[in-house]
């Protein structure tokens, strides 16, 4: 027991001190200055490029969702979550010890060339956040959490960041065990969680942008912001357009729905109008009754 409690605190501490070496120092595999950069640079398109040319620069919601990307991104692992998580891992691997298993690793792909462990470790995590989104919305308990998402009434690349903190649990305990299965390195965990960022606040943003033949490939701003859409066909009552970064699952499974040009569909779900407005009680109303 004293080992996890010294886990547990000393995952404190070394996030905390992971946190202050990322803003002291830059480099480039730096996750707070890319998360900045890559924020900003989007950004820049809506300004220079608006799709919703009436949208304001600060739309309605853009601080709450400026400080959702921070929280959900370093806040709430200095909080918590990096602790807990921690100590999931050495429970998983004592508990692998039982059975006298080091570890659960089954395909190794360090030996392959970058860029395809690049792709396979892409592939695999964006399938299995594919499979997790629908259920957010297809299980009642769950979508008392991803509501916190679909308040957004205007879009913008920030949106991408409205979420609540539980939904980091459970797209993280979904994707631990397949992920673990893979041997990669850090780096290639790293290119591939900046691409997904980058992608991610590319189909929030205010674009007018689908990536023409690769519209089947990526999910786009013009195909999201149908996810989003307050009126759901009879034909998909769970909703549509679940891709994170990639379009083509639901291409395949057919949960693609893009009816027409979306650019001033209303946002939103049904009831949204008493909707918590504000950090705090929004990140209350999942564990509240009616």
């Amino acid at each position: 027991m004293n080992k996890y409690v010294e886990i547990f605190i000393e995952s404190f501490t070394g996030y905390f001190n992971y946190l202050v070496n990322e803003i002291s120092n830059p480099c480039w595999t730096n996750y707070f200055y890319w998360l900045i950069g890559l924020s900003g640079l989007v950004w820049i398109f809506e300004i220079i490029q608006p799709w919703r040319k009436n949208q304001k620069i600060f739309r309605k919601g853009f601080w709450l969702d400026s400080f959702y990307i921070f929280f959900n991104f370093f806040l709430f692992s200095l909080i918590g979550y990096n602790a807990i998580s921690n100590i999931g891992v050495e429970l998983f691997n004592d508990f692998l010890s039982l059975f006298e298993i080091e570890n659960i690793a089954a395909i190794q792909i360090d030996q392959l060339p970058t860029w395809l462990q690049f792709l396979i470790l892409f592939v695999v995590a964006d399938f299995i956040q594919w499979n997790v989104h629908r259920m957010l919305h297809k299980v009642p308990w769950l979508w008392k959490f991803h509501k916190v998402h679909h308040s957004v009434k205007e879009m913008s690349f920030n949106a991408h960041f409205r979420f609540h903190f539980m939904e980091t649990i459970f797209y993280k305990t979904a994707q631990y065990i397949p992920i673990a299965m893979i041997g990669f390195g850090i780096q290639e965990f790293f290119i591939v969680h900046m691409f997904t960022v980058f992608v991610g606040h590319l189909n929030h943003a205010n674009l007018n942008w689908n990536y023409g033949p690769l519209k089947y490939i990526f999910n786009n701003p013009k195909m999201h912001i149908w996810h989003h859409a307050r009126e759901l066909p009879k034909h998909k009552p769970y909703g549509m357009n679940f891709g994170i970064s990639l379009s083509i699952w639901d291409y395949l499974f057919n949960t693609a729905y893009i009816p027409h040009n979306g650019k001033d569909i209303h946002l939103g779900f049904e009831g949204d109008e008493n909707y918590p407005e504000d950090f705090i009680n929004q990140i209350k109303a999942p564990f509240q009754s009616k």
